[in-house]
């Protein structure tokens, strides 16, 4: 499916920054990202796919019970392992989903309505909107240079060529 050729395109640019970094730039505080870490920005990607990968089965997905692994954030051969992992379990077609929510109150559980593909593509503009904030954390603590497309929505960037032209 072309959806997740997407996201695969995004893990495997997020990849080759992850293959750049050490473990120490990895688990760096930075200031412009109030003290989080990469690796935490990192996991928060994952740990959403893991959330929806995991629910398929169920046919539930909660992404407030994630793990919140910390061997995730603080190494990225664990990171680049696991998002292999998820690219495999994301190859799975659509099927309708409920989707649980408690939006930080502990005793109230709203269900939505919702599908595999439509959670795909919340994931994927997550996972953009964490690249960004990567991309901060990466400018601030590291020589790293990244791609101008990195942490940038595709229709960001087609709206640029355009203008371009």
């Amino acid at each position: 499916m072309y959806l997740q050729q997407i996201i695969e395109d995004a893990f495997t640019e997020l990849e080759g920054v992850l293959l750049q970094l050490s473990n120490e730039q990895y688990t760096a505080k930075s200031t412009h990202l109030f003290n989080a870490t990469i690796g935490q920005h990192v996991r928060h990607i994952i740990e959403l796919f893991q959330c929806l990968v995991n629910g398929y089965e169920t046919g539930v997905a909660n992404y407030d019970k994630r793990k919140r692994d910390i061997t995730i954030e603080n190494d990225t051969t664990t990171a680049l392992l696991v998002m292999r992992d998820i690219i495999y379990g994301i190859n799975k077609p659509s099927k309708p989903l409920m989707v649980e929510a408690s939006f930080g109150m502990p005793n109230e559980t709203i269900i939505i309505e919702s599908n595999f593909t439509r959670e795909l593509v919340y994931n994927l503009e997550h996972t953009i909107h964490h690249m960004a904030l990567i991309r901060v954390g990466i400018n601030e603590l590291t020589d790293i240079v990244v791609s101008e497309r990195f942490g940038v929505a595709p229709s960001t960037i087609q709206h640029r060529e355009a203008c371009a032209q």
